[in-house]
């Protein structure tokens, strides 16, 4: 069978200093674990062709189908804080764009296929466990109605990876993003100097992603408020993205990267799973202040560009990047408002959400099961302590006696099963062992997460004590 991707690589196309030519590293026995078929529909791609052997070699980057031009993207970045003035696809290939049938771009990326110009001494590799990580992960976050780079497939190598001492087996994820344009991309111009290169980048992004502005402030504009939407989203639904670095922020405004990600069980604002955030610094409640820094990372970047006056600039810049509070501070209201059966919360209503969410973390509630609970009277089995939800429940139902049907906005808005960490942590240990069916069980069962699906149940249970996994690691 033969597959066909029309391609059209716009990002090819910009000037050479963006990007590294190349072809990946051919792997000895490439293996397809896993083909997202719905999403392959999406991008008007033969399923069937994919998962042939001609299509397992391209998901694999044993062969470059006609029309692809691949290359690493060239970007710096800060990381936890620190400047670091390269950074790079050091083991990712940008296999080139596509344009679906309603005529959305996306981009077709190898993750995991060998070394580029910019992997630092690294490998180029990936080994299994982050591979499926990812694909279980964003597919789930997807389904959570949250923007998303996708996970197209999932390819074994037949070869090791070394890390931490051990091999293990390698893998190769294909992910599908609307770009892989990051706030360190135009760092890494604007740290050199040049302003020619930024002022590319910055009209290939608008071009590709907001139309609708005109200039550099209009850019930034539609950046803060995606970033507010999404960043508003993860809270919602518990999730810590672990490494929220300038290089692991898009302009698209999508979730990328999952890497030391998680989902909390407990309820803890100051929760932190990553091996590598000693400090705390990306815990769940500090995503928005750090959604708001690199934004504001970004805002310099493109200073040049809005005027010549660099105080006028920063002055212009700064009231654009200030809009993220009252956005996301909206989109955070509107969610969990909406979580405790509010069709449209109002600031009256903030005292209501903190107050649960206090009383959520005195008596250490697990997050996905307690707002679920709410539609249908469980939630207080959550509770240490039953009568302080019994406390808060009074003020509660006095407020959802003013709305028309609560429990349907509860039930479209809180879900029924995340992908918790420890099962996860069992997939990956079952799928090292050669035996894929958990992985793939887990995916199918949180592709419908809002609704109770029979079977499922043991995915929608909180981890018993020795179930609980405390830390997640990078995995590069």
């Amino acid at each position: 069978m033969t597959l066909t991707i029309a391609f059209d690589n716009s990002y090819a196309r910009l000037p050479g200093r963006f990007h590294a030519r190349q072809t990946a590293t051919p792997v000895a026995e490439p293996r397809l674990i896993a083909l997202n078929r719905a999403l392959a529909a999406r991008l008007g791609l033969d399923a069937d062709a994919l998962a042939s052997p001609e299509g397992v070699a391209v998901l694999a980057g044993n062969a470059v189908p006609e029309g692809a031009e691949p290359l690493a993207q060239a970007y710096a970045g800060h990381q936890f804080g620190g400047w670091v003035p390269q950074l790079g696809d050091g083991r990712a290939l940008l296999l080139g764009e596509i344009i679906a049938p309603d005529g959305a771009r996306f981009d077709l990326q190898l993750k995991g296929s060998g070394r580029t110009p910019f992997s630092r001494g690294g490998d180029g590799r990936a080994w299994l466990g982050p591979v499926l990580r990812e694909y279980v992960v964003s597919e789930a976050m997807a389904a959570l109605g949250l923007p998303t780079t996708r996970a197209l497939a999932a390819v074994a190598t037949g070869e090791p990876v070394w890390r931490d001492g051990f091999a293990r087996p390698g893998a190769v994820l294909t992910r599908v993003a609307a770009s892989h344009i990051r706030v360190g991309t135009f760092q890494y111009f604007a740290a050199q100097g040049d302003t020619e290169a930024v002022a590319l980048l910055a009209r290939h992004a608008i071009e590709r992603h907001y139309p609708d502005a005109s200039d550099a402030l209009g850019l930034i504009a539609g950046v803060v408020t995606r970033q507010a939407r999404l960043i508003a989203g993860w809270m919602s639904v518990g999730f810590i993205h672990g490494v929220m670095n300038t290089d692991n922020m898009t302009v698209s405004g999508e979730t990328i990267d999952y890497g030391p990600c998680a989902f909390m069980d407990t309820y803890r604002p100051d929760k932190v799973f990553s091996s590598i955030d000693a400090g705390g610094r990306y815990a769940w409640a500090n995503q928005p202040q750090v959604a708001l820094w690199n934004l504001a990372q970004l805002a310099s970047a493109l200073l040049p560009l809005i005027a010549p006056d660099q105080e006028a600039a920063i002055e212009a810049a700064t009231e654009v990047v200030n809009r993220f509070a009252a956005i996301y501070q909206a989109e955070w209201t509107r969610r969990f408002g909406r979580k405790i059966g509010l069709a449209e919360a109002g600031e009256d209503d903030l005292p209501l959400i903190q107050s649960l969410l206090g009383a959520m973390a005195r008596n250490e509630a697990d997050f996905t099961r307690c707002f679920h609970g709410l539609s249908d009277g469980t939630a207080r089995d959550t509770f240490i302590d039953p009568t302080a939800f019994d406390a808060w429940a009074v003020d509660w139902q006095a407020r959802l006696a003013r709305e028309a049907d609560p429990v349907a906005t509860m039930q479209s808005a809180n879900p029924v099963r995340i992908p918790r960490n420890h099962r996860i942590e069992q997939a990956i240990a079952a799928a090292l062992e050669g035996d894929f069916a958990p992985f793939h069980a887990l995916n199918a069962a949180l592709a419908a997460p809002y609704s109770h699906v029979e079977g499922t149940e043991w995915l929608e249970a909180a981890p018993e004590p020795e179930e609980i996994v405390a830390r997640t690691f990078c995995g590069t």
